[in-house]
């Protein structure tokens, strides 16, 4: 499928009207709607901004990409939208925009679409093209650019095994739209200036194209991987890898493939699915402990969330309405509660312990971290006994790979069907059941015991704690540490720390969007826009909302925001304020135990005093 399938005179707009990054998302937006394109126009420029969100899709040299998959579009297509002046849409290099090309993108997109949006994203990295889309007079001209262009353009790369320095690339990212492709062509474009032999994989939406061979990776001095999801690892076993985010792909494509050539990177060494390499790097993303509970924690929240918040509309009938022989008795009730306790929050641990020992072993860990989950909750052991069970799960499947890993090649087929599973299982399930279960059962208890027999000033220290953690990274190991010891008191039956962490991780955003209202002479005007966003993530208990303002003036907003914070968490604790859901922000306010009023009063102090903080210390910005 050609590119001009895709975009049409229809889709084009040569003179935007906008001023803002959200001005111009909500005007390429219309345009396709205008157009037809779409089957809800609200629900797409949603999902576009969620998509930003994760990261700017200003992809740097004068243009942006802003995409989204969803349901909303009925037609695949692709807008284009120019602005001569330039607008500040957050890109990578810093510099304003001038070419957008907004990708809607069906669910139901076959692989044809993809690989007509993958041809975008190639023909955008040469400066010839965006010249000439730049100086185009008509919608007809930016037609003719890219029918000249594509004729030209030949996907699949082939490399030499006999050159010496070869560098092999691998991008991703969670849309597989623009990201992926953008990376692959701004690596290859400049390994063609530096006279470097390259080869690159993409992993996108449809599928991985131009997959590396095991020769090639043999061969290679050096693997990038440039992803923002998981890739397949094990190949690169023994290999010089980089690992960082997709969008160093496209930022620093100079710096990666000189530090390729150079052989400059650890030695990555599988482990039977423990995918980490000798020694951490510059760059590349958290691993071990974090990244294993941190897969486990993502995956269970959707488990926590849905029930918890089933569980807190129950009580909302009355505290024992689930109960059939107490006269508060309702049949409603029950069914939530049955929905929300018995099945989609009793599943949290196994699930929690599940993906712990899934991201250790790969999917032979799978299996007996969640039946060494199960076992835990079934035995009392709980968030602590789960957490334990995966990282043990995980280990000794890989020490298994070890031990199999001796045995004839004729048995390698049933391996994951019958031994990783079936001594995985009886081995966690022995040292469960024997060794673990009852210390922590002993400990849970121990620990409620203490919490129950703490007075108001111990339990406000306590929330200040909690509410501070939440904002000094926000959104990083402090943060996601308060996060999970809060679920770890709601599955305990303590409701109170979650109620700290939850007001602590609205307070960020929430104090960052005040402060840009009432101070507004000490903010830039794409600050100020920034704020209003911070607002809605606020609201909804994304803390890392407010991680522009620090990042860009640490100094200052981290401190306000962490006292605004604890500030929050200590008054929630003040309030007896108990949370049974553990995510939603605002909505789920009134589902709290005791005065919701109340509760309110806290995030709403907590964030006035992280404004008020801000607006004393920061300067006046002179426009």
């Amino acid at each position: 499928m050609k590119i001009t399938e895709l975009l049409t005179s229809a889709t084009i707009k040569l003179d935007v009207l906008s001023t803002t990054k959200n001005e111009i998302i909500h005007e390429l937006v219309t345009v396709l709607d205008d157009a037809q394109k779409l089957n809800n126009k609200e629900e797409y420029e949603k999902a576009v901004l969620a998509r930003e969100e994760q990261s700017t899709t200003g992809v740097g040299e004068g243009i942006a990409i802003p995409h989204a998959k969803t349901a909303a579009v009925k037609i695949p297509a692709i807008a284009f939208g120019r602005s001569k002046a330039g607008i500040d849409y957050q890109s990578f290099d810093g510099q304003d925009s001038h070419l957008f090309f907004m990708i809607a993108a069906s669910e139901g997109a076959n692989n044809t679409h993809l690989e007509a949006l993958s041809k975008l994203s190639t023909l955008l990295m040469r400066s010839e093209i965006r010249e000439q889309l730049m100086a185009a007079e008509t919608a007809e001209d930016i037609l003719q650019v890219f029918n000249n262009s594509e004729e030209e353009e030949s996907e699949e790369s082939t490399v030499s095994l006999n050159e010496k320095g070869l560098v092999l690339a691998v991008t991703a990212c969670p849309t597989g739209i623009a990201h992926t492709y953008m990376a692959a062509d701004s690596l290859k474009e400049k390994a063609k200036e530096l006279g470097i032999p390259f080869k690159v994989e993409t992993n996108g939406s449809g599928g991985a194209k131009n997959i590396l061979t095991s020769e090639e990776i043999e061969k290679a001095a050096a693997i990038i991987v440039a992803a923002d999801k998981q890739v397949e690892m094990e190949r690169f076993n023994g290999k010089h890898v980089i690992e960082v985010p997709v969008a160093d792909g496209i930022r620093r494509p100079i710096e990666l493939l000189e530090q390729a050539v150079k052989q400059d990177a650890p030695i990555y060494r599988s482990t039977g699915g423990d995918k980490s390499s000798e020694s951490s790097q510059k760059g590349k993303g958290r691993n071990g402990f974090y990244k294993h509970l941190m897969n486990g924690v993502s995956n269970m929240l959707p488990f926590v969330v849905g029930g918890g918040i089933l569980i807190a509309i129950s009580f909302m009938f009355g505290i024992h309405s689930a109960d059939p022989h107490d006269p508060s008795y309702n049949k409603f009730a029950e069914a939530l509660n049955t929905i929300g306790g018995g099945n989609a929050f009793g599943l949290m641990i196994p699930v929690l312990a599940g993906f712990i020992a899934m991201s250790i072993a790969d999917r032979p860990g799978l299996a007996p971290g969640m039946v060494g989950g199960f076992m835990a909750a079934q035995g009392g052991a709980g968030f602590l006994g789960g957490l334990i069970a995966g990282f043990l799960a995980g280990y000794v499947v890989v020490l298994l790979k070890k031990v199999f890993n001796k045995l004839p090649q004729s048995l390698e087929g049933i391996k994951p069907v019958l031994l990783y599973p079936l001594f995985g299982i009886l081995i966690t399930g022995l040292i469960m059941f024997f060794v673990i279960n009852k210390p922590c059962s002993i400990f849970n208890q121990y620990l409620s015991h203490v919490l129950n027999s703490l007075g108001t000033g111990n339990l406000m220290l306590l929330g200040i704690i909690l509410g501070g953690m939440m904002a000094i990274d926000m959104g990083g190991p402090l943060n996601k540490a308060a996060f999970t010891f809060g679920i770890a008191m709601i599955d305990a039956g303590q409701y109170a720390p979650h109620a700290a962490v939850m007001a602590g991780g609205m307070v960020p955003p929430l104090g960052m969007a005040l402060a840009t209202t009432i101070f507004r002479n000490k903010f830039t005007k794409s600050e100020k826009d920034a704020g209003i966003t911070c607002y809605i993530m606020g609201a909804t208990f994304i803390t890392e909302g407010a991680i522009p303002f620090a990042a860009a003036d640490p100094a200052r907003v981290i401190p306000s925001a962490v006292v605004g914070s604890a500030v929050a968490g200590g008054l929630t604790m003040l309030f007896h304020i108990g949370l049974r859901a553990p995510h939603g922000g605002i909505f789920v306010i009134q589902l709290v135990d005791g005065n919701p009023l109340l509760y309110a009063l806290a995030i709403i102090i907590g964030a006035f005093v992280t404004a008020i903080l801000v607006g004393l210390l920061k300067k006046k910005v002179v426009e």
